[in-house]
Order: C-alpha cells, then sequence, then structure tokens
C-alpha cells in the first residue's frame, strides 16, 4: 500500500504541474497591454509555495470530464423508452412470448437432461473396465467430457433448429440467448477443469482438489454472463428488445463477469502458484534458472489477469473515440506494471541470494550497504516506472520539472530532501554499524580482545545520541526545503532550553557529573562500587542521569550523579587477599607459618580456586606482638572479586590444619584462658578408663 500511495501521490503532482503548465500558456490568448519587465517570481516558499502556487489552476483543470455521464444518461433514457415500448408490446402477445421461451427452454433443458443421464451410465459403465481403474486422469477427463460437455454442445443446435419454426418473438429471442449463455457456461467450464485435471499428479494433487471444488460455479457463471453479454449486443437481438437495453444489460453482466473472474482469480492464486512452480526434484536441479523463473511467475501470475480485467471493465464503462485510446494506454500499463514486478523480484532475489548472504555474514558494513543499495535501486524503479507511465499517458514528468517554473521549483525541493534523507541514512548506517562492530564480542578468535567495559557503557549512550541529533537535523532541515520558516521555532528551543538550564540546575549538574564520570572510567556496567552516599552493589545500568544499583539482598538502588562524590570500584583489574592470623606465644612460629604456607598450596592446587589467582603466596611474618599474641600476615594477588572465595576457603582450611597441631594456637581475648583441643581432652581420658578397667 505504501509504494501505490507514492505512486499514486507523483501522479497528482505530475497532474499539477502539467495543468498548470497548459494554463500558464494558453495559445490563443490575448496578451495584456503592459507587461512587466520582470516576471514575477512565481513560487515561493519551498515545496509547499510550489504546489500551493498551482492550486487555482489545477481547480479549473480538474473538472470531471462529463461526456461520460452524459453519453449513459442519454443511453438509459433510451433505454427507459425502449422498455415502455416493449412492455405494450408484450402486453398484447405475453402468452404467445412466454409459450415461445417456455418451449425452446424445454427443449433445451431436456434434451440436456436426457444425454447427461445417458452419460452417466456410460461413464459409470467405462470406467468398470480394468484399463481405467489405475487411470485416475482419463477417468476424470470422461467425467466432464461426456455428461457435460457434449451434451451442451449438442444441445444448442437443436434449440436453434426448433426455433426456425417459431415467428419471431421476444420470448424466442430471450430463450436463444439463455439457451447459448448456458450451454457456453458449461462448455467453458468443463474445458477448463479438463486442463487442470491434466496436473492431477503428485505433490500438486491437493491443489487440483481445491481447484475442483471451489471454482466450478464462479466458472459458470463467469462463462454464463460472458456468453449472455455477446449474445445481447448481436443485432437479431438488439432488434427484438432494443439497442439500447440489451447494450447497458451487456454492459453490466459484462462488468460482473469480470468482478466474478476478479475473485476468482485471487482466491485461486495460492493452488494455481503451486501448479505452475511444483515440479519433480530431478527437473528442479537439472533446471535451476527454470526453476527459479517459474518461482517468480508463480507470485505474479495473477497480476497481469487482474489487470486485463481492469481493462475489460473500463473498456466495456467507456464510450465516444477515446475508449480504444484508453484501453491502448491502459494495456501498456499492463506490461509496464508486470516488468516492473518482475525486475522488482528479480532484484530481491539477487539481494537475497546465498553470496549477498555470505557477504553480509563476512562484513556488517558490505551488508548494510548492500541493503542501501537495494532500498536506492527501488527508488530508483519507481521514479522510471512513474515516469514511463506518464508518457503512456501523455504526461512526462522530467519535461514538467524541466520547463516549468511550479515544475523546477518541486524538483528542486524533492532533490533537496531526498539528498538530506539520502545523506542522514548513509551516516546512521556508518555510525550505527560502526557501533554494533564494537560492542559485538569476537566469533571463533581465540585470544581476540572483548569489547571492555566502558565501550560497553559509553557506546550505546553515543548512539541514542547520534539518533537524536541526526533526526532533529534532517527535521529542521527538511522543513526548511518544505518552505516552513524554521528561525521561530530554532529561537523558541532556545529560549526554552535556557529557561530549563535556570530552572533545574540539579539535573544539569547530574548530568555533567555522569558525563565526567563515564569519560573518566571511574565505573562501568558489571562493577561492584561503594559509594560516598553509603550505597553498594554491582552496576546495572546507567542513565544520562542516574546510576543504578543492586545489593548484595537482591535492592535495586537509583543514585542520582550529583549525589556521588567518591567511588570505591572494587572490580578493577586485580585484589588481595590479605590474611592477618594471631597466634598465641607458646606456639611454634614456624610451624605456624607452615600451617600458612600449606594452607595456600592446597588452594592453588584447587581445580575451582585456583583460576581466580594471579600469584603465589605471599607470606610477610610476625607483623606485629601484642597483649593477645603474635600477629602473622600474608596474601595472595585474585582477580577482581575474587578475593572472597579465596579469604573464606583459606581460613577454613588454615582452621582445620591448627586444630590438628599441637604446638601451634590461635590467640584468644586477653587474659588468656589456656583451651586445648577437644581430641587432647578425650585422650588422656580415653587413656584414664583404660587403666581403671586394666585394674
Amino acid at each position: 500500500m505504501s509504494r501505490l500511495s507514492t505512486v499514486l501521490l507523483l501522479l497528482l503532482l505530475a497532474m499539477t504541474g502539467t495543468c498548470a503548465y497548459g494554463t500558464a500558456a494558453v495559445p490563443g490568448t490575448s496578451k495584456p497591454a503592459e507587461a512587466p519587465a520582470e516576471p514575477e517570481p512565481l513560487v515561493q516558499g519551498g515545496l509547499l509555495g510550489a504546489i500551493s502556487s498551482s492550486i487555482d489552476d489545477v481547480q479549473d483543470k480538474l473538472d470531471l470530464d462529463q461526456s461520460l455521464v452524459d453519453a449513459w444518461r442519454l443511453r438509459a433514457d433510451r433505454a427507459a423508452d425502449e422498455v415502455d415500448r416493449l412492455v405494450d408490446q408484450t402486453s398484447r402477445s405475453s402468452w404467445r412470448i412466454a409459450g415461445d421461451f417456455l418451449l425452446l427452454s424445454g427443449v433445451w433443458l431436456g434434451t440436456f437432461a436426457l444425454l447427461w443421464a445417458g452419460a452417466r451410465l456410460l461413464v459409470r459403465r467405462l470406467g468398470r473396465r480394468r484399463w481405467l481403474l489405475t487411470r485416475q486422469r482419463v477417468r476424470d477427463l470422461l467425467g466432464y467430457l461426456l455428461p457435460y460437455t457434449l451434451p451442451a454442445v449438442a444441445c444448442l443446435p437443436l434449440t436453434l433448429y426448433v426455433s426456425h419454426y417459431l415467428q419471431v418473438s421476444v420470448g424466442r429471442a430471450l430463450a436463444l440467448c439463455f439457451a447459448y449463455a448456458t450451454s457456453s457456461g458449461i462448455v467453458s467450464t468443463s474445458v477448463l477443469l479438463c486442463v487442470i485435471v491434466m496436473f492431477n499428479a503428485g505433490h500438486k494433487r491437493r491443489a487440483v482438489t481445491i481447484i475442483r471444488r471451489f471454482s466450478p460455479r464462479p466458472l459458470f457463471l463467469i462463462g454464463f454472463l460472458a456468453a449472455l453479454s455477446d449474445a445481447l449486443t448481436s443485432p437479431q437481438i438488439a432488434r427484438q428488445l432494443g439497442g439500447n437495453i440489451t447494450s447497458s444489460v451487456a454492459v453490466f453482466t459484462g462488468l460482473l463477469a469480470s468482478l466474478i473472474f476478479g475473485w476468482l482469480v485471487i482466491h485461486m492464486r495460492r493452488p494455481v502458484a503451486h501448479l505452475i512452480r511444483n515440479r519433480p526434484l530431478a527437473q528442479r536441479l537439472k533446471q535451476p534458472a527454470l526453476q527459479e523463473s517459474l518461482r517468480i511467475f508463480s507470485g505474479l501470475w495473477y497480476w497481469p489477469i487482474l489487470l486485463m480485467v481492469l481493462v475489460s471493465a473500463v473498456s466495456l464503462i467507456g464510450v465516444g473515440e477515446d475508449n480504444q485510446k484508453a484501453l491502448r494506454c491502459a494495456l501498456f500499463t499492463t506490461l509496464l506494471l508486470i516488468a516492473t514486478v518482475f525486475l522488482s523480484t528479480v532484484f530481491q532475489h539477487i539481494f537475497k541470494s546465498p553470496r549477498a548472504e555470505a557477504i553480509q555474514r563476512n562484513s556488517a558494513y558490505k551488508g548494510r550497504l548492500l541493503s542501501l543499495l537495494h532500498a536506492l535501486l527501488r527508488i530508483v524503479m519507481a521514479v522510471v516506472f512513474i515516469e514511463v507511465l506518464g508518457r503512456i499517458w501523455g504526461i512526462s514528468l522530467f519535461e514538467f520539472a524541466s520547463r516549468n517554473a511550479v515544475g523546477r521549483a518541486i524538483s528542486d525541493s524533492l532533490s533537496r530532501i531526498g539528498l538530506i534523507f539520502l545523506v542522514t541514512w548513509l551516516t546512521w548506517v556508518v555510525l550505527d554499524t560502526a557501533i554494533q562492530e564494537a560492542l559485538k564480542p569476537p566469533l571463533n578468535k581465540r585470544g581476540a580482545r572483548q569489547p571492555s567495559t566502558r565501550i560497553k557503557t559509553i557506546l550505546p549512550l553515543l548512539r541514542n545520541a547520534a539518533k537524536i541529533i541526526l533526526v532533529v537535523i534532517c527535521a529542521i532541515t527538511t522543513m526548511a526545503n518544505l518552505g516552513i520558516n524554521v528561525a521561530p521555532l530554532l529561537a523558541g528551543a532556545g529560549v526554552v532550553g535556557l529557561a530549563i538550564g535556570f530552572g533545574s540546575q540539579q539535573l544539569v549538574q547530574d548530568v555533567i557529573t555522569g558525563l565526567f564520570i563515564i569519560i573518566e572510567d571511574t565505573l562501568s556496567i558489571g562493577d561492584w562500587v561503594v559509594l560516598s552516599s553509603g550505597h553498594a552493589g554491582t552496576v546495572e545500568g546507567l542513565t544520562i542521569r542516574t546510576l543504578r544499583l543492586r545489593d548484595g539482598k537482591g535492592f535495586v538502588h537509583s543514585v542520582p550523579f550529583g549525589q556521588i562524590k567518591a567511588v570505591t570500584n572494587q572490580s578493577r583489574q586485580f585484589a588481595f587477599a590479605f590474611f592477618s592470623v594471631q597466634f598465641t606465644y607458646d606456639s611454634d612460629v614456624d610451624r605456624a607459618i607452615e600451617l600458612i604456607r600449606e594452607a595456600g598450596d592446597s588452594i592453588a592446587e584447587d581445580p575451582f580456586l585456583k583460576f581466580n589467582l594471579q600469584g603465589p603466596l605471599d607470606v610477610f611474618g610476625v607483623d606485629k606482638m601484642d597483649l593477645n599474641g603474635v600477629v602473622l600476615t600474608a596474601q595472595f594477588r585474585t582477580v577482581s572479586g575474587g578475593q572472597y572465595a579465596v579469604s573464606r576457603a583459606f581460613n577454613q582450611r588454615l582452621k582445620k590444619l591448627v586444630d590438628n597441631e599441637p604446638s601451634v594456637h590461635f590467640a584468644q581475648t586477653y587474659p588468656q584462658q589456656v583451651v586445648m583441643p577437644k581430641r587432647l581432652v578425650e585422650e588422656p581420658k580415653a587413656g584414664g578408663e583404660q587403666a581403671d578397667q586394666a585394674q
């Protein structure tokens, strides 16, 4: 629908310019007495001004042509007079007219019924023959030819022969018309169904079944109405019923047949397309070019038929000398539209081919540029189609744009607007592709550099800002070329922006602070940060004004950038898992250091924890001594965020090692209480019980 709307709009503009050009220079008109020294500017105000300047001329030239309406009004008046005369004639001999009509109709109907019944019986008997049991298509052909085609063909000559024994009357003429129309409808339906039956094989059976189920009645109506329209135009029938009556009824029956035929074509477009493109696998593989052509034609086959239906409807309605010219132009329009649609489908197939898809997969820039090229080709094809279509109907857009002041103004405005859209579109394609490629992780490239969190944070904001800027610039320049004065709009926008800046200082502070935080890469999405405002958590999102955090309990906090004075980022590069362990003064310090190293070695050998380490355990030794005991310190260098798991695992393993070592004890709060391990307390008790039992 968008393409059709564009075509209609451009045609309207072309008609507008042509009419304006014709009214601007009418031959034979007298020139004014005093011509101005310089012609006044015809067009002002861009595209809208060019269109508005020609409205007055268009109103004078776009009046409906009343010749067609007058011709049909005259035909209707004459047909009414003929109906009055026909009613007076039939009132005198109504029984005779009815008798002639019933006699001829009965002859046709009785003959057809007898032949149909005999043919049905013959088909049943032939269907029992062995050589027909395995030939379904032959049986179907016989089922259409014998009971329908042959009786309809035989009944019509018999009816004509009987009509020679009757006097010329209205009833005789009507009976012959209906006999001819009915026979034609039956014959055309049966012949078309016989053609369809020939495709009843393989995967086409379903489509053939659908066509045979839904098309017989519409096909009969089409053949009946078309034959009736043809019969009414014959001189013999026109003399009996009246030329204006028969021509009017013939037009309406022809239009009704065209409408039914168009509806049937649309309704059966998919089954017929299936019959066209469905071929055996060997033929599809052997002739791929032919198969592709058939595939394209299967999607377009009904458009020429619909256009021919439209052309026939126009030719039926039209009267006068211009009818043949309009019909010829409509035929050329049909051919042009078919060629345009075919070329469009070919271009679409080229740009959607496996080679083009491979190019798009290998290079994002080439893929986006190919899509842009495809769109430009479709636009050029639409312009060429409109120009050729205008030349067919006697209008030329290029001549209108070059020889007419209004046309030049419209063409200049449209060209500038098109150039603006093209440059904006091309700039956006390049920027968006670059940003998407920078954010896309590398595929199947070991050791390739992954996009940093800073890039993931800044580039989406930059993409949205670029989109807004391009849209605003494109909108302003387009309005300027349309003839809209954008100076007040820009001035008003500046005043509104200044007022907003003074009235929302906190908002400006949040935006500027957030901009510098993002530029300086203070934090990024996914970092665990501690803010000076007391909030801590993982950065989930950044807007132009706020920072969104999710804390350890799962709650989400939105913090304005203006409230952030200091940021502690715990997710950058590396961290330290620092250990400070205090032992009693009677503990063996050397043994305690060995236990710390042993715990560190077990963590370094752990298959899950070793990936968090960036180096071996550094034991610093005795850090200090106080009233509670001796303090030993050590640390691991870990990845960012891995220090917590390493610290928990180290504390657990060191506790188990110290519990199993009698010479090392953890210090307690002063004054110290000697607390022996549970195993050392249970061992003396067990020894005393054994001694008592020995006594």
